[in-house]
């Protein structure tokens, strides 16, 4: 019976994938709150049905009763967090909120089913993590010298890094993290914030080529002391992320292509010397070359996602253990083992519709800093989303970059819901304009209805 329930729900869980994917682009169609508000309470729906259902898979396999209540902890949370953003923010957008929940969920339901010990961590981090989240929207939208702190949030952002490579933790070759009291921090994830919130502070002062210059350098500056520390992912998606933002405050194509060749220049230089580039490199051309060695955890991560195929062998049902990092490096793969290319896929363009829905929010507000703001950070969750599957799927070296709100490290958890804050607080502020002036144009009307009626004839 257990076996029977385990393949039919194989079909179901991917089922509800391909119906919320749909409904994720179906919902951005139309930029009503409204109609979107109901489209994503069908996205609930089917986010708390697909949880359940892996859930119920990891009871019996397990027979666990720490399993269940971990369940119902969750569920509660999860309705507990949607009922109060609601409330306090009747105007938010449901459609990042939803998308949110699904991937934290699904996180969390992977780290289950691979060691439960550290779901638990991370459930905890991220309850943390999403109470601040109910408080960010009401600082974005209410503090308005926060385009005035460019020289602090670089102050605060280069300390932070200097901190890592003075005292850090070396961990696969690179000093990431620094712990305190039985604590591991990553700094490079907060200071993503501090770093988007300079350049934009700066860039809204002007444009000047002398402010590039003096801007260009500060940036510089953080991403050298990422490759000092040999934390190259992290270097290069403050990298790239600094590229857009430079390209949207400036509209200059030359600075971008210059930059991008600058970049070109420094990863061939990183090549020659950092000896685990070199490897990492080398395994992703040929992995098997060294397959007992350092090839190993690439070889797996082939394995894992070709013997998944389309559809997976089922939730539990894998061996996804045998992949070296496989809660946060390599979750991706863990999951096409599992439950399937084609929930894989449904993934990715959960992502996308994440992601285009935050450039949206940035393109929708009128004041220069806002919306680098709000496209800096969605480049950021964009560049590493995209390092992540590229990584393990080798189509691209391994950057050791996490999978934002799914794989393991309280670090990039809250740092992505603080991003997703961000934006919240951003779309409310554009809801609270456009309401503003409707309701002008409102009072106008019922002011001059003659003068209305003779200019619209």
């Amino acid at each position: 019976m257990t076996n029977l329930v385990i393949e039919l729900s194989k079909y179901l869980m991917l089922l509800i994938m391909v119906l919320y994917t749909g409904l994720n682009f179906y919902v951005l169609r139309k930029q009503d709150v409204r109609w979107q508000n109901r489209v994503c309470r069908k996205q609930v729906f089917l986010v708390f049905l697909l949880q359940f259902l892996g859930y119920l898979i990891i009871y019996l396999k397990t027979m666990e009763i720490r399993m269940l209540i971990f369940y119902g902890i969750q569920v509660l949370f999860f309705l507990i967090y949607f009922i109060l953003f609601k409330t306090i923010y009747p105007q938010s957008s449901r459609v990042l909120l939803s998308n949110m929940v699904l991937l934290f969920s699904i996180g969390l339901m992977m780290l289950t089913r691979l060691d439960v010990d550290k779901a638990e961590k991370q459930f905890i981090i991220g309850m943390i993590a999403a109470a601040v989240t109910l408080v960010i929207p009401v600082i974005i939208k209410h503090m308005k010298a926060l385009s005035k702190w460019a020289w602090l949030y670089a102050a605060v952002g280069i300390a932070l890094l200097l901190l890592v490579w003075a005292v850090g933790d070396t961990n696969g070759g690179a000093q990431l993290r620094i712990s305190i009291g039985g604590f591991a921090l990553q700094p490079s994830e907060f200071v993503k914030l501090t770093f988007v919130f300079f350049t934009a502070s700066m860039f809204q002062k002007g444009q000047s080529f002398g402010r590039i210059v003096v801007t260009t350098g500060i940036a510089a500056a953080h991403v050298l002391i990422l490759v000092a520390s040999t934390d190259l992912g992290s270097g290069l998606v403050y990298f790239l992320s600094f590229l857009f933002m430079l390209f949207v405050a400036t509209r200059q194509p030359l600075y971008f292509f210059g930059g991008l060749g600058a970049g070109c220049g420094a990863a061939a230089l990183a090549y020659k010397l950092f000896s685990h580039v070199r490897v990492r490199v080398a395994m992703w051309q040929n992995p098997f070359s060294d397959y007992e060695g350092k090839g190993y955890q690439m070889a797996q991560s082939l394995f894992a996602i070709s013997s998944g195929s389309w559809f997976g062998l089922g939730f539990y049902q894998g061996v996804p253990t045998t992949i070296p990092l496989k809660e946060n490096d390599f979750i991706f793969s863990a999951i096409c083992e599992e439950l399937g290319v084609i929930f894989a896929i449904c993934l990715v363009l959960i992502y996308l519709g994440f992601i285009l829905q935050m450039f949206w929010v940035s393109t929708w507000m009128d004041e220069l800093f806002y919306k680098i703001v709000g496209f800096g950070l969605a480049v950021m969750v964009g560049v590493q989303v995209f390092l992540h599957i590229g990584g393990v799927t080798k189509m691209i070296p391994s950057t050791g970059i996490t999978l934002p709100l799914i794989s393991y490290g309280g670090s990039s958890v809250v740092s992505t819901m603080l991003i997703i804050g961000v934006i919240q607080g951003l779309h409310l502020m554009k809801q609270r304009e456009v309401e503003e002036i409707e309701y002008a144009a409102a009072a106008q009307d019922e002011e001059d209805p003659e003068e209305d009626f003779e200019g619209r004839r």
